[in-house]
């Protein structure tokens, strides 16, 4: 007789992907332009098989619609509550939640895809290639990372992606909205 209560699975790990959202946008802003997040997702899916995609951000509540439609392009939001300083900054502070949640799912990924330039995340990233779960670190702007990645792999960067690098196929294009429209000088006359 079979113990159904166990959860054994024949079915192999999937890759999961790890999203300081902050630090991504930012990064990709100081270049110059904007994030497709809906391209962004389908590369996580194509280059690294991705089917989790945990992307850990600051909560706004005028922000609604945003969030929205990035669940429904395929992320998982995790969010922070913000904090508004004096300055008008608004900053939520997502690194602790991202390493927790590395940790939490760490028995359900074959390999992890964290997505950050800042060196705080140095510890799990270095765990994680000690223990071959990193699949890679997607660094958002070559010009601005924690040179302490540089000791992860001797500086020879196998683990590292720099996003600048992809911006043809990442940058957001607006659609135009005129596209198919005509216009029409057509008069009726009586």
């Amino acid at each position: 007789m079979q113990n159904n209560s166990s959860k054994q699975s024949n079915a192999p790990l999937a890759n999961y992907a790890f999203i300081d959202g902050q630090n991504l946008y930012s990064g990709v802003l100081a270049l110059g332009w904007k994030l497709d997040f809906t391209q962004f997702r389908q590369y996580l899916r194509d280059t690294y098989n991705i089917s989790k995609a945990f992307l850990f951000i600051g909560y706004m509540e005028e922000q609604q619609e945003l969030y929205d439609q990035l669940e429904y392009q395929g992320y998982t939001l995790v969010f922070k509550p913000t904090i508004t300083y004096k300055d008008g900054l608004t900053k939520g502070n997502v690194d602790a939640d991202l390493v927790l949640n590395a940790m939490i799912e760490y028995a359900d990924y074959k390999k992890a895809v964290i997505v950050t330039g800042d060196g705080d995340f140095y510890c799990l990233i270095d765990y994680l290639r000690q223990q071959n779960k990193l699949a890679q670190v997607l660094i958002p702007n070559e010009r601005l990372y924690s040179t302490l990645f540089e000791q992860i792999d001797a500086g020879s960067r196998k683990y590292f992606t720099f996003i600048n690098r992809l911006r043809k196929d990442l940058e957001y294009k607006p659609r135009s909205r005129n596209r198919n429209k005509k216009t029409s000088n057509t008069h009726k006359s009586r």
